[in-house]
């Protein structure tokens, strides 16, 4: 009797086991770190952002990044027509500011941040309501003794960028 409960002991450890692991999997597969959206949107429409800056082609920029944005994250497909999405994604961008970010020991600008400011409304269509609205600001970094103009323009584009990802961020992690 006893050669016999010492032969299932490694199949009852087994059994449990992989009974463990399988509720642990199946926890994981329910929890998620992201928010999904309402299982009614499947489209976004993004028209151009409305510039309130004298700054040329940055609210293309942005549009785009945040076209890209979409695609990139599979969240929602991107409707260029806004009357066939299910929900508009509009903003307007406030502001541009350059700012000093760090100083040398000589008190001398080491590093300019370019700020960009935006209002921003993420509106369900289907359900007339408005499922996010916010200001969201984001910057890029460039050192005005080394990289002069064209290190501005590559801040103002990771600006941008950072922009998109923050505003996508945002309207998922509201569900």
């Amino acid at each position: 009797m006893r050669r016999a409960s010492h032969q299932m002991l490694p199949i009852a450890i087994g059994l449990m086991i992989s009974l463990a692991g399988g509720l642990a999997l199946q926890g994981c597969g329910a929890y998620s770190f992201s928010g999904s959206l309402p299982r009614h949107l499947r489209t976004v429409a993004i028209p151009l952002f409305e510039d309130r800056t004298s700054e040329f082609g940055v609210r293309e920029d942005l549009t785009d990044a945040l076209v890209r944005q979409f695609t990139q994250d599979n969240i929602l497909a991107v409707e260029k027509d806004e009357r066939l999405a299910d929900c508009v994604l509009e903003g307007t961008i406030l502001r541009i500011e350059d700012r000093a970010g760090q100083f040398d020991a000589q008190e001398r600008v080491r590093e300019i941040r370019v700020f960009v400011t935006c209002q921003v409304r993420f509106e369900d269509r289907i359900k007339r309501r408005v499922l996010w609205e916010g200001t969201v600001s984001q910057w890029g970094a460039y050192d005005p003794d080394t990289e002069g103009p064209s290190g501005r323009t590559l801040a103002l584009r990771e600006a941008v960028q950072k922009l998109a990802e923050d505003i996508v961020n945002k309207i998922i992690s509201t569900w």
